[in-house]
């Protein structure tokens, strides 16, 4: 009796997966290494149109052994598909953008270290361009830029700067801390591109 169910059972599935089969569709046995996608990319065909085809519950979960019916895209599947692309390229390139902004603001902030005290800072050339290449990467140039106990434009600990964040004093600080710890700013510089800080 049980065996006659489950006989009358696959005959009804093997009408249903023969009914969802499309015209100019490849019926394609899934293999090691087959995902989705690759199988879309093969077949030149969309990720979309396999799982709506084959009816897919989740297009990250296929089998080795697995029939698939493989057609060609319909317009629909490569309009979204194409807008899916388009998002992607967007997210990228707004990752990319805020990547680059900090660098970009920090070329454009003016260096004027005499605003609250009488402190200048007397490095010029390679040195002048490292100590504003680790501002740009530290705080994006800024002077009121926070982290923690890590205080404005070099991120120096809050303990260095004893109270004092205006810009001259952060800049006196991080002259005084660059020399004793590396003894230049390109020293300091090339201590942050090995190790990510300074």
């Amino acid at each position: 009796m049980k065996k006659t169910a489950v006989i009358a059972s696959a005959a009804a599935l093997t009408g249903v997966f023969a009914s969802t089969a499309v015209a100019n569709a490849d019926t394609v046995t899934v293999k090691s290494g087959d995902t989705v996608s690759k199988l879309a990319k093969d077949y030149n065909t969309t990720v979309d149109a396999i799982v709506n085809t084959n009816k897919l519950s989740n297009a990250n979960l296929i089998f080795v052994g697995q029939k698939l019916e493989i057609g060609e895209a319909t317009q629909a599947d490569n309009n979204q598909q194409a807008a899916q692309d388009q998002q992607s390229q967007q997210a990228a390139q707004d990752q990319q953008s805020q990547q680059v902004a900090p660098a970009a603001s920090s070329q454009q902030a003016t260096t004027n270290y005499n605003t609250t005290s009488n402190y200048t800072s007397n490095i010029s050339g390679n040195e002048q361009a490292a100590k504003e290449w680790i501002a740009a990467r530290e705080s994006g140039g800024n002077y009121g830029a926070r982290n923690g106990q890590y205080i404005g434009r070099y991120q120096l600990s809050a303990s260095y700067l004893g109270g004092d964040y205006s810009p001259a004093n952060q800049e006196r600080v991080a002259d005084q801390y660059v020399a004793s710890r590396y003894g230049s700013w390109s020293a300091a510089q090339s201590h942050w591109l090995s190790n990510g800080w300074y």
